[in-house]
């Protein structure tokens, strides 16, 4: 802020010093020279004190939220609750919808948004390609929320018969992990089948088509399709993966505004809650997103898990296996260290 010009309070200042004698009047030059002085001195003021309220609004902060359809951003991002939450401590929101998590993560690293909601494998390939990002926080285990569809009058019945079958999924994805973890259970390699990479709408249209044996999907693409086609669940994520939801940002962002993400992860909790409280309003907020009746919506919603918190030791062990497993398929091309991009405030500063 400009520095205030303080003449016109010395001219004032040689008045008091220098008073009249017996009440006289100061001679008239005088009495010119020190008004000159004086209102030269508040036009030269008046810029710092008109600049003063601009230069507060310059200090509030804005955040650029990524989300996908039907996850819990969705409801979030539709309620308002947040945005008058954050509004309340000088923080704005702009709200930007992907397709799935690969997508989100090329906006990311673009510096289209800083913050995101991703699957397990997004944010490992996206760390492998250089993505400069950290993990914010995740909610818990919902493998339920992510299945292998096939035709319900297909032959195959269990994941050990999709052996040279084309499967449809996202690649980088959380379903990409489901099929390697499945398939590896089953007695089977990756090679061993032909992995189909379509963007959900796309995967959707082959596998009415016929033009591909099996869908790996998460929610609620999942319970979608199945209120449609209804296809049979060869499979889902139980006893193979943990399918974590996570928030992620861009590492400069979060060294920048720790505050600001501290600030979200706690309410973005408190709004969890209320999802998991009130599944049917919730999925009145989604279903229209994703063109499906109410009871599909809350459906697809139950089978996720709501709860956002900081990653435990756990849970970075656990996305390291994830990072690992791609690894070794040779899908990433380097190893990685899940640890070193999780976001620890006091630790930011100090990037490997």
């Amino acid at each position: 802020m400009p520095t205030l010009d303080f003449a016109c309070f010395e001219s004032l200042a040689a008045l008091r010093d220098n008073p009249p004698r017996d009440g006289a009047s100061p001679p008239p030059d005088i009495v010119r020279r020190r008004t000159l002085k004086s209102v030269l001195a508040l036009l030269a003021a008046a810029p710092a004190l008109l600049a003063a309220p601009r230069v507060a609004a310059a200090a509030s902060k804005h955040i650029n939220i990524g989300w996908q359809k039907g996850g819990s951003l969705a409801v979030i991002a539709a309620r308002g609750e947040l945005q008058k939450a954050l509004a309340s401590r000088d923080v704005s929101i702009d709200w930007r919808e992907f397709p799935s998590g690969p997508v989100l993560l090329e906006a990311l690293n673009a510096g289209s948004i800083d913050f995101g909601v991703v699957g397990e494998a997004p944010p490992v390939f996206a760390q492998a390609a250089g993505v400069d990002l950290v993990y914010v926080g995740n909610e818990p285990a919902a493998p339920h929320a992510e299945k292998v569809l096939v035709p319900k009058d297909s032959p195959l019945g269990t994941v050990a018969d999709l052996r040279g079958r084309r499967i449809a999924l996202n690649k980088g994805s959380n379903v990409h992990y489901l099929l390697v973890k499945l398939l590896d259970q089953a007695g089977l390699r990756y090679g061993d089948v032909e992995v189909v990479f379509l963007a959900p709408a796309d995967a959707r249209a082959a596998f009415e088509r016929g033009s591909v044996d099996a869908w790996v999907i998460w929610e609620p693409y999942a319970a979608a399709v199945e209120a449609k086609l209804t296809p049979r669940i060869l499979a889902d994520g139980t006893g193979a993966v943990n399918n974590f939801t996570f928030f992620v940002a861009s590492r400069r962002y979060a060294e920048r505004y720790a505050d600001v993400l501290s600030l979200l992860l706690a309410q973005i909790q408190s709004e969890d809650q209320w999802i998991k409280d009130h599944l049917a309003a919730a999925a009145a907020i989604v279903a229209p997103q994703i063109g499906v009746a109410g009871d599909v919506a809350e459906l697809a919603l139950s089978r996720y898990a709501y709860g956002a918190a900081s990653l435990s030791d756990d849970v970075v062990r656990q996305q390291q296996k994830v990072a690992d497993a791609f690894f070794e398929l040779r899908l990433i091309p380097k190893q990685l260290d899940v640890a070193a991009v999780v976001w620890r405030p006091a630790k930011l500063g100090d990037k490997s």
